[in-house]
């Protein structure tokens, strides 16, 4: 399992209209594998690989495969004389869990590390009342240590992540940005896979490694279009509720019992035809899999779906627990379920 490339895609700062760095860590790693790439008004990364072996309608099916890159964080919003930062969120944010958080501030002179704490009285100094407030995410500053001098290194618009590596441990990968550096992992090595099998594939490949996913499905949704594609697949995370003060039935998926077969969410319902397909396809091939629904919230196959006269869509998720936090966490085993379906949906494709 190449977790070296896990780890450079989760510590690349990159999020919503920012993912210049992550694309172009995946342009360095995916020679070899795709015939055309180019890089959309949007900002998305198009990749495609054409089919290997000819069908007898010569009609190859048009397969997407929508990852994208972009991470929850924050921008710029003002600086004082004084040189803190105000922000303004890109992505949804529990501000419980912002509090005293290292960031990176990063900006074309350069990244500056720096602390987030929100505005306000420390503990010390608190009154009984004020401790039960619970700041929104605008309420919260950045101090880089620079002072007034913070004014002429950061401008308006400049974006800002959280600071935290990635932890292996054990069965568990622990990092920021999984949401949705997975997929980016996955648009990869699933074809790498693919690659390295040696198995022929009928359809064209077309892996979209998506920007704006975290205010919209954005990039999404204007990769989906200009692809036109016959069969759409959101490559995603999901919640993984498997924990403590969690009822059974809103655990949504289980660590450890393989991909998940994303039934529906609240931007689309995926195709019932494609899901039964995928599953007996994991059976066959002794793939653990899970199916799921999440209640709330929406993914890029939601945009493939819908593009242009619609396409026939999927999820392919991988359950996580902790999700938009900097300690993100997935089980190796079921990263590697999703990475071998897709491998095996697209070579018998």
């Amino acid at each position: 399992m190449n977790i070296d490339l896990l780890r450079r895609l989760c510590e690349m700062p990159g999020v919503p209209g920012r993912e210049h760095r992550v694309r172009a860590l995946i342009e360095s790693e995916i020679e070899g594998l795709f015939d055309e790439t180019y890089t959309d008004p949007m900002g998305s990364l198009i990749c495609t690989r054409y089919p290997t072996k000819p069908r007898e309608d010569g009609d190859a099916p048009r397969v997407l495969l929508l990852c994208h890159m972009d991470e929850i964080g924050f921008l710029a919003s003002h600086i004082t004389k004084d040189g803190y930062i105000h922000i303004d969120p890109v992505g949804g944010f529990d501000p419980r869990n912002l509090f005293s958080r290292r960031v990176l501030v990063c900006t074309k002179e350069g990244d500056f590390k720096g602390v987030m704490n929100p505005a306000g009285k420390p503990i010390h100094t608190q009154s009984p009342e004020e401790r039960k407030k619970i700041p929104e995410p605008t309420d919260f500053f950045i101090d880089i240590g620079l002072g007034e001098e913070t004014k002429n290194k950061v401008k308006i618009g400049d974006y800002i992540v959280m600071d935290e590596p990635l932890l292996d441990m054990g069965n568990k990968i622990v990092s920021k940005a999984l949401d949705n550096r997975i997929a980016c992992w996955l648009g990869i090595e699933a074809l790498r896979q693919l690659v390295q099998s040696g198995d022929e594939h009928e359809c064209e490949i077309i892996v979209a490694f998506t920007a704006q996913e975290e205010v919209g499905l954005r990039g999404a949704r204007t990769a989906s279009f200009g692809v036109a594609p016959d069969i759409a697949f959101g490559i995603d995370v999901t919640l993984a509720c498997d924990t403590p003060g969690i009822p059974e039935k809103d655990a949504v998926t289980h660590q450890g019992k393989g991909f998940g077969l994303h039934v529906k969410d609240g931007s689309y319902i995926s195709d019932i035809n494609l899901i039964e397909e995928l599953e007996a396809l994991a059976e066959e091939r002794d793939i653990p899999a899970q199916r799921t629904i999440l209640a709330r919230g929406g993914q890029d196959g939601a945009a493939g779906q819908q593009a242009g006269s619609g396409a026939r869509a999927a999820g392919i998720v991988v359950g996580t627990r902790y999700i938009h936090t900097v300690t993100e966490m997935i089980e190796k085993s079921d990263l590697e379920a999703a990475r071998d379906i897709i491998a095996a949906y697209l070579g018998t494709h």
